[in-house]
């Protein structure tokens, strides 16, 4: 099945829309690719696309974001020479997520380096729930 992806930048990214365009232009998968204002659109087989995702998160994986698109490049339903001109619709959305898209990645990358994960030499202990006892002994001392 194909689907359709974007791929927008963060504009903090040392990652420019134009440098993951050569990188799939270059590889060996049979995607299409369409260079737009905001970042690229791609088209292809589901395996293919994910598998060049992985490869293109890999140059900057807090600065690069990856958006599902419900049409193709060039569909007549999205296409602003078919509809007569204007924004294509979505434009002002994606317009708006993207000045948000510095805040995410410092979050991201803030968050990469604050939690490395559970070590393994770590030991997660659950709490338990208070005993019967030791609750009634609570609530004597409180009464009292």
């Amino acid at each position: 099945m194909r689907i359709t992806k974007y791929i927008i930048t963060s504009p903090e990214s040392e990652v420019l829309p134009s440098d993951i365009a050569m990188r799939i232009y270059g590889s060996q998968h049979d995607i299409n690719v369409k260079e737009t204002c905001f970042g690229i659109i791609i088209n292809g087989e589901e395996d293919e696309v994910a598998d060049l995702i992985k490869e293109i998160r890999a140059m900057d994986p807090t600065g690069i974001f990856i958006k599902d698109r419900g049409f193709p490049p060039g569909d007549l339903r999205r296409c602003r020479g078919h509809r007569g001109g204007g924004a294509r619709p979505g434009y002002y959305m994606i317009e708006s997520e993207s000045k948000l898209l510095p805040l995410i990645s410092k979050a991201l990358a803030s968050e990469e380096k604050a939690d490395p994960g559970p070590k393994e030499t770590e030991t997660i202990q659950k709490k338990r729930p208070i005993s019967i006892k030791k609750l009634d002994e609570i609530i004597k001392e409180e009464i009292s």
